[in-house]
């Protein structure tokens, strides 16, 4: 099965395996799960997105009082056209390497 070696400065370190600890799982099962668990929020958000874009124009013209300005037809208070209006895909987390520190495998 692959694996990872993941570096972390002492006070990095120390705060994962305090995490860890309050959720009664070794460090090694902590780790593991928050990538499962940040990739699972990422296909829900995902799906979301999807199911309310599918159902954004039943719903504008079933409540039109409720289109956010910014989505309004011109003309009406607003300019952009039917759009999921969300940002690009932040990632979150930390990039890149931090040179020195413990690393856990």
């Amino acid at each position: 099965m692959p694996s990872l070696n993941v570096s972390f400065t002492e006070e990095e370190l120390e705060g994962v395996r305090a995490a860890a600890a309050a959720e009664g799982k070794s460090l090694k099962q902590y780790l593991h799960d928050l990538g499962v668990r940040e990739h699972q929020r990422k296909q829900f958000v995902s799906g979301a997105l999807d199911w309310g874009d599918r159902l954004r124009e039943e719903f504008d013209a079933a409540f039109p009082t409720e289109i956010p300005p910014r989505r309004r037809a011109p003309g009406h208070g607003g300019g952009q056209a039917h759009g999921r209006g969300h940002g690009g895909g932040h990632s979150g987390g930390h990039g890149g390497g931090h040179g020195g520190g413990k690393s856990v495998a």
